[in-house]
């Protein structure tokens, strides 16, 4: 901790962190273990958090995020979409095709930021704010593919025909390394066999956004 810094605030957002990795909740004793402080420090920042709807506490006093993190939440998206623009720009231009940003949602997948190329005669007609099963199409199976994956590991892309809309194929590969963060971005495009750059150039754009998000 430096001069300029509040360790209150400090710990408070270190609660944060240690309940969102965690589905289960934590108890104040984990949470005093976990923090290296005493449990009453732990009680009196859940209680400020509470008061704040950052966390709540189950009947079994376990300590989870609460519902008011969805309200910080929604200004999430904007940023997102911004930071990742430059090199969806450059996808699509590059493929030809319609490059898109994609979130998990709940159980679906959300496209946040899409993309279209300025050269081409046609291409798909995709749009922000689009919503589609995980498990249906490109970009949500990437998603999938990354939490069966466990971790890391090698970036690789997946690949869907006629999915989401008849003669479309998508390419798409899974966001790595956003803590809090799941995603994928891909490219959408009017053709029966996706070419076989597409895949490689999908995994690089993915990674040029993963690291503006870092």
């Amino acid at each position: 901790m430096t001069a300029e810094t509040s360790q209150t605030l400090d710990r408070g957002l270190r609660v944060l962190k240690l309940l969102a990795d965690t589905d289960h909740g934590l108890t104040v004793t984990e949470l005093s273990h976990r923090l290296g402080v005493n449990r009453t420090v732990v009680y009196r920042l859940l209680a400020t958090l509470e008061q704040h709807a950052l966390v709540r506490r189950d009947l079994g006093g376990r300590a989870r995020v609460g519902l008011g993190v969805l309200r910080l939440s929604r200004q999430v998206h904007p940023l997102v979409r911004e930071a990742a623009l430059p090199a969806l720009r450059s996808l699509a231009e590059d493929i030809g095709a319609t490059a898109h940003l994609t979130l998990v949602d709940g159980a679906e997948a959300l496209a946040v930021a899409v993309v279209e190329p300025t050269w081409t005669d046609y291409h798909v007609a995709y749009r922000a704010g689009f919503r589609h099963p995980l498990d249906r199409g490109a970009a949500g199976r990437a998603i999938l593919g990354a939490r069966r994956a466990g971790g890391p590991g090698e970036p690789g892309y997946t690949l869907t025909h006629g999915e989401l809309e008849a003669g479309a194929s998508g390419a798409a590969a899974p966001l790595l390394g956003v803590t809090g963060i799941e995603g994928s971005v891909g490219v959408v495009m009017l053709t029966d066999a996706v070419p076989e750059r597409v895949g490689p150039r999908v995994v690089d754009a993915a990674r040029e956004v993963a690291d503006a998000l870092r």
